[in-house]
């Protein structure tokens, strides 16, 4: 980039302005004079009367209804990845967080790094919803180990769990109609490796549907399976 144009846009100056800086010798490149017509690169210092210049980046963060089958990685494996379903100005976004190839839903990708901490972060606590369909009912007794804990090797896992399957009536729902006769809402603040499905294997269960609805502030509603939405 020519190096009035980098202070213009890393400084309230004009090109003419900071091509004026630079005859005036206020402008260094890595400790050395400037150059009129001088080109800069990403790791170069540009310092401007002694404080070091930089362009703003443009954060940009989306959400994302992933599928069942697609890897959330960059590298499918010969699997096909979320980056199949992004058009290219989104491809060189990050996801915060994973969901595994056989999970669906909410998946959050961004370039703030900022966002990216405050939601991953084990300090943050962030609350994830999930949508859970079981292969069995689960018990009311296996339902209590759950919420107060269950063992697995990397440590004690609990979860809060509410049973879908039923008609529930209060503030939130009129009235929720039956889905699935063993689906279940799973509220976490961990973010461990597959860790509701480890939890639930532990006590014989297997995991047939896993459906993230809510990463912190952030819900699917309407957003449909495939499609995503700048935030």
């Amino acid at each position: 980039m020519r190096l009035n144009k980098f202070i213009a846009q890393a400084s309230n100056l004009s090109r003419r302005k900071a091509d004026e800086a630079i005859a005036r010798g206020d402008v260094t490149i890595n400790g050395q004079p400037a150059e009129q017509g001088q080109n800069v690169s990403a790791s170069d210092v540009v310092k401007l009367q002694g404080q070091v210049l930089s362009i703003p980046v443009s954060t940009m963060t989306i959400m994302l209804n992933k599928p069942v089958g697609y890897v959330v990685s960059r590298n499918g494996q010969g699997s096909p990845t979320i980056y199949d379903l992004l058009p290219p100005e989104y491809r060189h976004l990050n996801p915060v967080g994973r969901l595994d190839k056989n999970s669906s839903g909410l998946l959050l990708l961004t370039n703030d790094g900022n966002l990216a901490n405050e939601l991953t972060h084990p300090s943050h606590q962030k609350e994830k919803v999930y949508e859970v369909s079981l292969d069995k009912p689960l018990t009311q007794e296996d339902k209590l180990k759950i919420e107060q804990g269950v063992q697995l090797e990397d440590g004690l896992s609990s979860l809060e769990v509410r049973d879908l399957s039923i008609e529930t009536r209060g503030s939130n729902y009129s009235k929720l109609k039956p889905r699935d006769s063993n689906l279940y809402e799973i509220k976490m603040r961990e973010g461990r490796n597959r860790q509701i499905r480890r939890t639930f294997a532990a006590l014989g269960y297997a995991v047939k549907i896993l459906h993230r609805t809510q990463f912190g502030k952030y819900t699917l509603t309407g957003l449909k399976k495939g499609d995503l939405l700048v935030i």
